[in-house]
């Protein structure tokens, strides 16, 4: 018999839920495009015609490791985002603009 997350949650220590939900928002701030898509609750086809293009492009999009930003930013929007640019350091992180009057 399953049992319910919630139940198996409550047995847990304060320290490991903590723990949990920590890898847990690590894990939803970090994802292929193919995830951020389902996760947004679209399919490839619905992406396909916010874009107006074919679904076959977004399958292939979701494939590729270096795009346009613009491209990007298109397909971000498109799920009702808004694409940032950081570039993180030791010291601290900066929000990169050189791309804010592309689209």
């Amino acid at each position: 018999m399953a049992k319910k997350f919630e139940a198996l949650r409550a047995k847990m220590s304060p320290e490991s839920r903590f723990l949990a939900d920590k890898k847990a928002q690590g894990m939803l701030a970090e994802m292929p495009l193919k995830e951020l898509r389902q996760a947004r609750g679209l399919s490839q086809k619905k992406l396909a015609e916010a874009l107006h293009i074919q679904q076959p492009a977004i399958a292939k999009m979701e494939k590729r490791t270096d795009m346009y930003i613009s491209t990007l930013r298109s397909h971000i929007e498109a799920m009702g985002g808004k694409l940032e640019i950081l570039a993180s350091f030791p010291d601290g992180t900066v929000q990169i603009n050189n791309f804010s009057d592309l689209g």
